[in-house]
């Protein structure tokens, strides 16, 4: 048995799979019916305790851990579980998928995450969307359950730099590979790595794109990089703790750097022109959030659904050169901003998707043909 237990005392018991640890964190949903090795590796999962709505998981196990040519995840979203552990109502250990080399049970307990299934993730996600998103603890000794639930303390996470704690520590290079008789890239990205999805990488590397990937506080004024545009990853946490970044934005907007800002991106690129963000009640976590392109300073015609996982958005009130290029169409918030010369960009959905449809997907190329164009 094992239970998880809310910092307001409610108590959820299930049943202990994966790794037979306590945890806590930030417990939050997702709505995402498929995806969850990728969810599961996600650096902005980091500090959080994931509650899956789809009722069963783990029936097509996962895949290998081995890496690519480049040396990072061929098949996951980084090379480390980043949730804190994981809610369900019903877990799978028999599993059916050409490319699962394990279940999700064995592969949590080998990476000490552990989770809870039986719950009723229904009632927990209704909770967290009435209550907002609170802190929690999965507790596995239930003798120990009345005391945790009477003074329960746990961190929050968002008050951490969490982007501190995901990226990597020094620069590097990936090369594409090119096709036959082109010599040179087509062009060259400093990717600011804040908690970056592995599959931003591949989806700039087989467009021919030559990625340089820094530390978040890495002082782009100082490089020695040859390269022809930013951009901003995804990653955990309160934007506002990634103030090193936010410099670096604002010194290459001076500088007429064209800039692409995903998820967090978004929000960072967001503070550096002078908005604001703010802390969602339950946030957006699902590969199901429909998003309206604007046109003409109001919501146009074009809906994407898209892939999504965050829990802070950027404030409506932008600087009059800049304007709202996408919504969200179940709620209104904003999920995309861009300046009037069309160089500086960003979204709040994810393109590269994983898991997730991939109607965003051409925003790469359509960023691009940004840095292929000459000032």
């Amino acid at each position: 048995m094992a239970s998880l237990v809310l910092i307001d005392g409610t108590v959820f018991r299930g049943e202990s799979f994966g790794a037979e640890v306590d945890t806590d964190g930030e417990v939050v949903f997702s709505t995402g019916m498929v995806g969850y090795p990728e969810s599961m590796t996600d650096p902005s999962y980091c500090g959080q305790i994931l509650t899956f709505t789809y009722p069963l998981i783990g029936n097509y196990g996962v895949p290998s851990e081995e890496r690519n040519e480049w040396g990072f995840s061929k098949n996951y979203e980084s090379e480390d579980i980043h949730v804190r552990g994981i809610i369900v109502a019903k877990e799978s250990r028999d599993f059916s998928h050409q490319s699962a080399v394990s279940s999700l049970h064995e592969w949590m307990k080998h990476h000490k995450v552990p989770g809870i299934s039986g719950i009723d993730t229904r009632a927990l996600t209704k909770k967290l969307r009435e209550t907002g998103v609170m802190l929690g603890k999965i507790v596995q000794d239930d003798s120990k359950l009345k005391a945790q639930s009477s003074k329960l303390h746990v961190e929050d996470p968002n008050d951490r730099n969490l982007v501190a704690e995901v990226c990597l520590k020094e620069p590097v290079t990936y090369e594409p590979k090119l096709p036959e008789g082109q010599t040179e890239p087509v062009a060259a990205i400093m990717a600011y790595d804040c908690g970056i999805k592995r599959n931003i990488l591949r989806s700039w590397l087989k467009r021919g794109v030559r990625v340089h990937l820094v530390p978040w506080d890495y002082d782009v004024s100082k490089t020695d990089l040859a390269y022809d545009g930013l951009c901003i990853s995804n990653g955990p946490g309160d934007p506002k703790k990634a103030d090193k970044t936010i410099e670096q934005i604002r010194w290459a907007l001076n500088k007429n750097i064209p800039t692409f800002g995903i998820c967090l991106g978004n929000q960072l690129l967001a503070l550096a022109i002078g908005g604001d963000t703010y802390k969602l009640k339950y946030g957006h976590r699902g590969a199901n959030q429909p998003c309206i392109e604007w046109e003409n300073g109001k919501p146009g015609r074009r809906c994407i659904i898209t892939s999504q996982n965050h829990g802070f958005a950027v404030s409506e009130k932008l600087p009059s050169e800049w304007e709202i290029w996408f919504s969200n169409a179940n709620d209104g918030t904003v999920e995309g901003i861009r300046h009037n010369s069309g160089r500086f960009v960003s979204i709040q959905f994810h393109p590269e998707a994983t898991p997730g449809p991939e109607d965003a997907n051409y925003l790469f190329d359509e960023f691009l043909a940004v840095m292929k164009t000459k000032k």
